[in-house]
């Protein structure tokens, strides 16, 4: 049986792990019985468990997932934040990140995070975290805040020496949406964000990243985009038709069906549905394509939702004959692989 490795896992600190001065300026927290993380006046329920070292431990066992990426916590990309707040919250994300991977090598792999708003922090941070604590995955949201106070696709020329030292360290990369109730101005209804605005910023981040050739500029990282990039697989056609009609709106950029199953351009797996999963794979092709389940929370593929299971899309994948048995190991071992440590 091929050895799972999750791509796409979040874990919180135990509540006495999380320094005083994250609760006193109401950067982030989570409550001493732990049936809530908070921050300023937002507040999640914490719906499993396995939100939590030990019992994830428990939890890859039963599931029999043998290995798992720890993505940083959206709620400490710090948009927003002075830069003593920001770099303060950030290396304390970071450093417990880094101990994680540390203690349980065999078991995880960690993410670290920068603020781009401040590139001269963000630069140092990620020679930190690479030479000091030996990390070689840098997490990204797919927009940020910079000092002006308006919102940019992470994938922005001015980020140049950002990727270059990514570049340099021949980082995996990995994108994830946060924050569009900042970004749009909507009431917050029916879980709005999260199913449909978290979708529309990483096809945003996507097209940027594509059309202004960041896979040529920058060809030795390896970058993941989160939840399937489910909006930008759909989008191409639009995009390629705009290119088309308006080439006085694209100068300087390139055609977006260009990096189309790019053997250095990821998604993982989280569809939900095996249409979505159908255009992925046509679309980028199944060794693209990483296991990667969300979890723990409700939008990942987890027990607590009816109908559903860890893995639950890859094995529907697998018996209705979408991927056939080599391409569902791959997905689940050979491919999160290529994109964690490949180093050509």
């Amino acid at each position: 049986m091929v050895k799972k490795i999750n791509a796409h896992g979040h874990l919180l600190p135990n509540p006495e792990q999380i320094p005083k001065f994250m609760k006193e300026r109401k950067i982030f927290w989570v409550d001493d019985d732990r049936s809530f993380m908070r921050q300023g006046d937002w507040a999640r329920p914490i719906s499993h468990p396995s939100f939590f070292l030990e019992e994830k431990l428990q939890w890859m066992e039963k599931n029999k997932i043998e290995h798992e990426v720890v993505l940083t916590l959206s709620q400490l990309y710090c948009n927003g934040y002075d830069e003593k707040t920001a770099m303060d919250a950030i290396r304390f994300q970071n450093d417990f990140n880094a101990q994680l991977q540390a203690d349980h090598p065999q078991k995880f792999t960690s993410g670290f995070v920068v603020q781009a708003a401040y590139m001269d922090s963000a630069l140092k941070e990620i020679e930190r975290c690479v030479k000091d604590m030996k990390m070689h995955l840098l997490c990204l949201p797919s927009h940020f805040l910079d000092q002006n106070k308006e919102w940019c696709s992470i994938a922005d020329e001015r980020l140049d020496p950002l990727f270059k030292l990514a570049d340099t360290y021949k980082l995996a990369i990995e994108i994830h949406p946060y924050d569009g109730s900042k970004m749009i101005g909507l009431e917050d209804r029916l879980w709005r964000y999260n199913l449909v605005w978290m979708c529309a910023q990483t096809a945003d981040t996507y097209h940027m990243y594509t059309s202004l050739a960041f896979p040529d500029k920058y060809p030795r990282i390896r970058t993941c985009f989160a939840h399937g990039n489910q909006f930008g697989q759909m989008n191409v056609g639009r995009r390629l038709q705009g290119f088309k009609g308006r080439p006085d709106l694209f100068e300087g950029a390139v055609s977006p069906d260009t990096y189309i199953g790019h053997p250095k351009i990821y998604f993982d797996s989280l569809l939900h549905d095996q249409l979505s999963f159908e255009m992925l794979i046509r679309r980028q092709g199944v060794s693209q394509i990483v296991a990667g389940l969300d979890d723990p929370y409700p939008l990942g593929e987890m027990e607590t939702v009816e109908g559903c299971y860890p893995g639950i899309l890859l094995d529907e994948a697998l018996k209705s004959g979408l991927v056939k048995q080599n391409e569902y190991d791959a997905i689940w071992n050979k491919n999160p692989l290529k994109w964690l440590t490949e180093n050509s």
